[in-house]
């Protein structure tokens, strides 16, 4: 059976490199925070090409850390797209903000600018734009909205690592950019982790200080703060991926154009990927009429697809009373309903990639009993 993803093949082939990292990690015991977690910190921050980054324990703390670093709290709103991992809403709701959604645009997925202005109130006071799929989304329309209307941008990053938009790399875009390092994304720790990206001090001293207990010197607790410290052991691990990253993005840009170009079914709709983006293929979404054919279909032929994601971020019982409704967010709703997850990872062998594209191309839809 072909996987979604594999993480073990990463494994076994840098084993020895991640051990050795590891063991550095243990001899020192530096395993909470720590020099190996900021030299992580110092290698993602000149990758992204900004000033800080602030390692944390995972992506859902980046975007908390990232709200608090703006000053976001009770009363405040923030524009958030529909169709996203939960997790972007999260980092909204911990502060006492509300997240107020938008739809996607009906090609990209990715949140719609034209849709953003009529979402906006005097309570709002920023907007979470979303590289889904690690496609960017169209950061420059969307910035020029926010700077009409005197609002923070920050990008949501958790898939994008290393994505570009009109030659800068996400999380250099906007006022913070929050990054994930859970297990399958691009760049992964062997466990949780996740950073905040940004350009000024201010921002990176904040979120210092609130992922560390509120400490800025031991013992003595400036503000309410909370225990999201990047533990060593995974800023060893980051250190040793992140060497690889280049090459895993450029392989992943192989077989996400190879889908592109090859998988000529016109049962099958994919991501629309804009001239002035250059995607990671973080996951390779598409939509069908019948997603539950097409993932039974595909394990028929041993390859293992599903679902990203099956109930938009407005629909979800955990926001029911913020009283949306079924047909607020008609791009969001329909591709909740329709999307399937080909496989797709660096290590995929070539007669693997063409062992999805053939399957695809032979799918024929849901077969009428």
């Amino acid at each position: 059976m072909l996987k979604r993803i594999d993480l073990t093949r990463d494994y076994q082939k840098h084993k020895e490199e991640y051990l050795k990292a590891i063991e550095a990690v243990c001899e020192e015991t530096a395993f909470s925070g720590g020099k190996f977690a900021d030299k992580f910190d110092k290698e993602f921050a000149e990758f992204c090409g900004v000033p800080y980054a602030a390692g944390v324990n995972n992506g859902t703390s980046a975007l908390h850390c990232a709200m608090m670093a703006l000053g976001i709290g009770e009363g405040d709103e923030v524009i958030v797209p529909a169709n996203t991992y939960i997790a972007t809403a999260w980092g909204v709701t911990y502060t006492g903000a509300t997240p107020v959604f938008v739809d996607c645009t009906s090609d990209t997925w990715e949140i719609d600018p034209d849709k953003i202005e009529e979402k906006i109130t005097e309570k709002t006071k920023a907007i979470i734009g979303v590289h889904l799929y690690g496609q960017p989304f169209e950061f420059n329309k969307v910035k020029a909205i926010a700077d009409k209307y005197g609002l923070y941008v920050v990008e949501d990053c958790a898939q994008a690592h290393g994505a570009g938009y009109e030659g800068k790399l996400a999380g250099s875009l906007g006022e913070l950019g929050c990054f994930s390092f859970y297990p399958g994304k691009n760049l992964y720790a062997f466990g949780e982790g996740g950073s905040v990206t940004c350009k000024k001090k201010e921002y990176f001293d904040a979120i210092t200080t609130f992922k560390n207990q509120g400490c800025k010197v031991r013992y003595y607790h400036d503000v309410i703060g909370y225990n999201y410290r990047l533990e060593g052991m995974q800023g060893a691990v980051l250190s040793v991926s992140l060497k690889y990253l280049p090459e895993w993005t450029e392989r992943r840009r192989e077989i996400g154009r190879r889908y592109i170009k090859e998988i000529t079914n016109p049962l099958i709709t994919m991501q629309a990927h804009p001239d002035n983006t250059d995607p990671v293929f973080h996951l390779f979404v598409v939509t069908v009429e019948d997603p539950d054919g097409l993932i039974a279909y595909m394990n028929e032929k041993g390859m293992e697809c599903n679902k990203h994601y099956p109930v938009p971020c407005h629909l979800q019982n955990a926001y029911k009373q913020l009283g949306y409704q079924e047909g607020d967010c008609p791009n969001a709703e329909y591709l909740a309903k329709h999307c399937v997850t080909l496989p797709l990872f660096p290590e995929m062998t070539d007669e693997e990639v063409k062992m999805v594209i053939d399957a695809c191309n032979a799918y024929e839809g849901k077969i009428e009993k």
